[in-house]
């Protein structure tokens, strides 16, 4: 029996054909893969030491890109004078900054070094995937193994290891960002710039000198020596601040390895015009502090509006002027007093009397002979972390309220005085070079060594005829 009429066969066949259509449709809806442009052309990823970034995406299409990255375990510097093993990805901490475009296919290779000790692999936030790209690269010495995704969210992601035990991996350095550009771009800025936090556990004490291993104890504690931009104390200072021009635009890319510790970061003297919280793409705006946690990353812009030294820090503030978590913004140009018009007036305001301040007693560190030269090297970082808030970078004090150390005719003949003044505080009327001074220098919690250091940096420094202290000088005084 005919149930259905030519007619009626070709109705039903044309009914079925616009299912099949609307439910392909369905699918390719969520497939995500549908929604991409087409890939042209292939080209090699421009991978950066921080603080520098590779320069912005301009093309206009997603395109293939290979990115080879190297694992190098190395001994480098956790600050001057104290030595770590570090495992990176490409020789640095943080490792190299990686840049594509939405919906570019990224064919990723890593390279685990020969004379390396362990095998490794790495985990991108940006990859959607298992593992984020941790179970396709596991990877022994002296092997390369290749997986690709495709970038699929635009965003400023962290990336590091994943081999177990993965605290010690991340602890010992392997981390950095990878940036997924949205496929329009971001907005011009005049310098951008690469910062990752991150905290370390060492056997010795904050400054101890020599060669230290991980603690895994105080790493399990949460109990960081150090916690570091750019992977070393002083890594942001000096000679190699983060220099810039009044009127330029600046882009931070703000990273935070942890592996334990969320950051509170600020630029003292700046308020961030935008912060893209969690490297997101809403931005908020006029924000001072904004939370990094472990494992994760913000983009922070502001406009250089003054001249001057703005500071980088993690505002748990004990982690940047105690641990090492501080850097310098250096912005040259022409002041405007209309803005910010510099000190007016100078006037000495001691509501809480002449008392000597004391931190509560901390274990004693064990002090280690030191050459001259390495407590050149050290000394220089505990002055700028103890010492310059009041003596100043220059060591010329501040008139009226810091005497200066520079030229200082105090300890010049007798460095014992700044020996004990380091060792027990000072208080009451001193003169320097002539001029009296009434304040209050708050006893400093610091080794023998490290007091010796300091104290070897500033007669050698600064306009003072040179000596050196020695740890066995401090302790015999500090009886």
């Amino acid at each position: 029996m005919e149930f259905f009429t030519q007619r009626g066969k070709g109705l039903i066949w044309a009914l079925g054909l616009c299912l099949l259509i609307a439910s392909c449709g369905d699918q390719n809806e969520a497939d995500p893969a549908s929604k991409l442009e087409e890939i042209q052309g292939q080209e090699t990823a421009v991978l950066t030491d921080p603080p520098n970034v590779p320069p912005p995406i301009t093309r206009k299409h997603p395109t293939k890109v290979i990115v080879h990255l190297e694992v190098v375990e190395k001994e480098m510097q956790m600050m001057d004078g104290v030595s770590y093993v570090f495992w990176t990805f490409g020789g640095t901490v943080p490792g190299k900054f990686i840049r594509v475009r939405e919906g570019d296919f990224v064919e990723f290779h890593l390279k685990n070094h020969p004379d390396n000790k362990l095998p490794h692999n790495i985990d991108l936030h940006a990859v959607t995937g298992p593992g984020g790209g941790a179970a396709s690269t596991f990877t022994a010495p002296g092997h390369e193994t290749q997986f690709s995704f495709t970038a699929l969210n635009p965003g400023l992601y962290i990336y590091h290891c994943a081999t177990a035990p993965v605290g010690m991996h991340i602890a010992n350095g392997m981390y950095g960002l990878i940036l997924v550009e949205p496929k329009e771009g971001l907005p011009k800025v005049d310098r951008e710039f690469y910062v990752c936090q991150g905290d370390f556990y060492t056997k010795g004490a904050y400054g101890e000198a020599g060669l230290q291993p991980f603690d895994m104890e105080k790493a399990m504690r949460e109990e960081p020596d150090y916690v570091v931009f750019n992977g070393k104390v002083g890594a942001l200072s000096g000679n190699t601040a983060l220099k810039a021009k009044v009127g330029e635009k600046i882009r931070l890319f703000v990273g935070n390895g942890g592996p334990n510790m969320v950051s509170s970061f600020h630029v003292i003297g700046e308020i961030f015009d935008n912060v893209f919280r969690e490297g997101g793409s809403v931005p908020d705006h006029n924000i001072q502090t904004t939370l990094v946690p472990a494992g994760g990353a913000a983009m922070t812009e502001f406009t250089l509006d003054v001249p001057g030294d703005f500071i980088l820090v993690d505002h748990s503030i004990f982690r940047a002027f105690n641990k090492g978590a501080l850097g310098v913004l250096m912005a040259e140009g022409t002041p405007n007093k209309n803005l910010y018009s510099g000190q007016q007036d100078d006037r000495i305001y001691q509501p809480e009397g002449g008392v000597i301040q004391s931190m509560p007693e901390g274990p004693a560190v064990e002090a280690k002979p030191m050459t001259k030269e390495e407590k050149l090297a050290q000394g220089k970082n505990i002055y700028a972390s103890n010492c310059q808030a009041c003596h100043q970078a220059d060591a010329k004090g501040i008139e009226k309220a810091f005497p200066p150390l520079a030229g200082s005719d105090y300890f010049a003949n007798d460095p014992s005085k700044a020996i004990m003044a380091v060792s027990h505080g000072l208080s009451g009327k001193i003169t320097v070079n002539g001029k009296e001074y009434d304040g209050v220098m708050p006893k400093q919690n610091l080794s023998d060594a490290q007091t010796a250091a300091v104290l070897t940096y500033v007669l050698n420094n600064f306009g003072n005829k040179g000596g050196e202290v020695n740890a066995e000088d401090v302790a015999k005084l500090k009886k």
